[in-house]
């Protein structure tokens, strides 16, 4: 599988939504996604932007297989850092390396935008998302699993 990892566009709004359903469901969760297209899209390509986000597009085919949006947060200790809110692969394109290859940008954004390190939460049963992360050298909190990488 080919995969080229792009900035997100404005046209990519309505499969990233599906990308969150799909999260949703397997976070055992399916009723919690309330957003609409309009406000997605807004809220990442309006005026006043307050998401970017990366995507895993098949190049054979141009579908998106994955992707990974994020906001930035302040610290008052740190400064700025990376929220990283959702990096999901379509189930059907697990195990194709897409994953590494959206935290290797996200990584690589951060240092780019000189942001002091990246948070994010995982669920403490998600073992695969935490087993993936542990690659990274994350920390982990053992409370809610909150994790960061320092960059």
């Amino acid at each position: 599988m080919n995969i080229e990892i792009r900035a997100a566009v404005m046209e990519d709004c309505g499969r990233l939504l599906e990308l969150v359903n799909e999260l949703a469901v397997y976070e055992k969760a399916p009723d919690e996604v309330t957003v609409t297209l309009e406000h997605f899209i807004e809220s990442g390509f309006g005026k006043n932007p307050v998401w970017w986000a990366f995507v895993a597009e098949e190049t054979s085919t141009g579908k998106i297989q994955g992707f990974a949006l994020y906001y930035i947060r302040y610290s008052t200790w740190k400064g700025q850092r990376m929220y990283l809110e959702d990096i999901l692969v379509s189930e059907k394109a697990r195990g194709n390396g897409i994953g590494k290859l959206l935290m290797d940008r996200l990584i690589e954004e951060a240092k780019e935008k000189n942001f002091k390190g990246i948070t994010w939460q995982v669920l403490d049963w998600n073992e695969p998302a935490i087993n993936f992360y542990k690659k990274y050298n994350a920390s982990f909190d053992p409370e809610w699993v909150n994790c960061s990488i320092n960059v």
